[in-house]
């Protein structure tokens, strides 16, 4: 994210960034529809409904809660490092519509509404986690009461003026640690208090629609150009344009070296892992690639892609049940992204800070892990906290037999797919006369 700057007094509303920043609003509300499909083509046909509504339900719940005081607590006023506030803000009532934003050429309805999306998708991702077994309703609360007391504080460490983490000089360009550290340790602390799916390790649980799967991966990928590109803000000196060629090839390679590995590791080369792949590194360059040279984005794409595809297995390993693993691609690509700021970065992007690799020693790293270890507590524990006590009130998970019979059906009274028209209307005709013709036969034999 650019940082919080203040220009000259003569600043004006600038046409072209505004209505650049307004497109990247509209990809990233794109990606939140768009990690639906990712998400809905991974899961088996019974919970395919379920896993939509869970990415699109946050679409409504935080556009509002953002408006009535979200945008205040992530971007108001500091207090202590912490938290912001601006009552000016509560219901976005007492904004100017040319009033711009902190300095900038553009106003701040659409830095707002810029910074609304991506609160949209955060607790969206975390979804891909808890597929199968979670109450609709448990699970809309969780996204209100998440975005609250998460979310909000923790966009505000990173991106607010007088954040802690902002303050301190965390390099997070555009969500490594808000975003995906964020959501990808909130998952592992919610999967670890609802627990398994029935049948976990038992029964097959593959993706019943990889086409979907690739859909929903390639729209990510162009909504990414927004969420990357867009977050530093239509400044006019080129960073946001080294922002677009880094996002670009860093998937590319975080894609091969999946790729690679799986054939290495597995022997195939599959396409869940092409789209898997292409996540981890678009999930790894979002904090880094506007301190990264493109070579640099290169690295940090090839190591994530790699450390990604080796960090899915762990759950089988240590018995969590992520189920479209959302800890091992945004848990870990996010901090993979972030960690490796401390070494690539170029000193000619965003900042004039130096990685490792350029002669800027570890001071970086180390404000890094600040940063990252900080937000991953932070999310775990507070998320954990949420779920154990929905869990006690309400209720997280649905009954054994609607998970086992389709939780789309329980929860949602419809199903993805029709098939009692499997055929279409000449097999339906056709079957009569068949069976018309096996009858008269028949008598024939008896004859």
């Amino acid at each position: 994210m650019a940082p919080a700057i203040t220009l000259a007094a003569e600043t004006q509303l600038s046409a072209a960034n505004t209505g650049f920043m307004l497109i990247c609003s509209a990809l990233v509300m794109l990606m939140t529809p768009a990690l639906a499909f990712f998400y809905g083509g991974m899961v088996r046909v019974k919970s395919t409904l379920n896993m939509l509504m869970m990415s699109f339900i946050s679409l409504g719940i935080v556009t509002v809660l953002w408006v009535l005081y979200g945008f205040s607590l992530a971007f108001g006023t500091d207090s202590g490092s912490i938290i912001g506030w601006n009552s000016d803000w509560v219901g976005l009532s007492n904004i100017g519509l040319t009033e711009l934003w902190d300095g900038y050429t553009i106003p701040v309805f659409v830095f707002l509404v810029f910074q609304m999306m991506f609160a949209v998708l955060t607790p969206a991702l975390i979804s891909g986690a808890l597929a199968d077994r979670v109450k609709f309703t448990a699970w809309a609360l969780f996204v209100a009461l998440w975005v609250t007391v998460v979310y909000f504080p923790v966009a505000h460490w990173v991106w607010g003026a007088g954040g802690w983490a902002f303050e301190l000089g965390v390099i997070d360009f555009a969500g490594g640690t808000a975003v995906h550290i964020n959501a990808g340790a909130a998952a592992l602390g919610v999967i670890l208090v609802i627990g398994k799916r029935v049948g976990f390790k038992k029964d097959p649980m593959r993706p019943h629609s990889l086409p979907l799967v690739m859909l929903g991966a390639g729209l990510l990928w162009f909504g990414w150009f927004g969420f990357n590109a867009g977050s530093w803000l239509g400044n006019d000196d080129g960073v946001g344009a080294l922002m677009f060629v880094n996002t670009q090839v860093a998937t590319g390679a975080a894609m091969l070296a999946w790729l690679a590995y799986e054939k290495i590791r597995h022997g195939a080369f599959t396409t869940l892992g092409a789209a898997s792949g292409a996540v981890a590194g678009l999930v790894a360059i979002t904090p880094a690639g506007g301190a990264v040279s493109p070579l640099g984005a290169i690295a940090v794409g090839a190591i994530a892609g790699v450390l990604c595809a080796m960090a899915v297995g762990l759950k089988y390993k240590f018995g969590y049940d992520d189920s479209l693993d959302v800890v091992g691609v945004h848990l870990v690509g996010g901090i993979a992204g972030s960690l490796l700021v401390g070494f690539f970065a170029s000193g000619k992007g965003q900042s004039d800070v130096q990685g490792l690799f350029y002669g800027g020693g570890l001071d970086q790293f180390w404000k890094q892990c600040a940063g990252v270890f900080a937000v991953l507590a932070y999310s775990l524990v507070v998320s954990a906290v949420l779920a154990f006590a929905l869990d006690k009130t309400i209720g997280m998970r649905v009954p054994e037999d609607d998970e086992v019979t389709g939780i789309d059906q329980a929860e949602h009274a419809e199903t993805a797919y029709d098939f009692s028209g499997a055929g279409g209307g000449a097999a339906r005709t056709a079957a009569p006369a068949a069976t018309a013709a096996a009858q008269a036969q028949s008598k024939k034999v008896d004859a």
